[in-house]
């Protein structure tokens, strides 16, 4: 083979290479961020629970008024997309913390409105 030959394998290999390389990072971004996506939903969804609970009077079994008593219901603790802890540290304040097994960590606080505010994303969610 002639040298031009051989150098347009090399470079043909090289751009497989980089192509192969590039593919891999935009799939691991995709999976990262499709976690913390659905990581997002379920805690949309676990403050919709913590809300209701808190407008439900307390002879229906809610709060009055109050998240005070707020407990994550069981079957959503731990999901396929990470586990969730809910912390009371005020009266009209839950924060509400999901684990990922392999990426990191959400934390939102959920207001006495019953929307999310403050949220912060700490490992391969940042």
């Amino acid at each position: 083979m002639g040298q031009q030959q051989l150098l347009l394998i090399i470079l043909g290999v090289i751009i497989v290479g980089i192509a192969i390389a590039v593919g891999i990072t935009m799939f691991s971004a995709g999976s990262v961020q499709s976690a913390k996506d659905a990581i997002i939903n379920d805690m949309n969804n676990l403050a919709a629970n913590a809300y209701q609970y808190r407008i439900r009077p307390a002879s229906m079994g809610g709060g009055a008024g109050a998240y005070t008593g707020y407990t994550i219901p069981t079957k959503l603790v731990t999901t396929e997309n990470a586990t969730y802890v809910a912390v009371v540290g005020e009266a009209d304040e839950v924060t509400i913390t999901a684990t990922h097994l392999d990426y990191g960590t959400v934390v939102a606080i959920l207001g006495p409105e019953g929307k999310l505010t403050d949220w912060a994303y700490e490992g391969q969610f940042k």
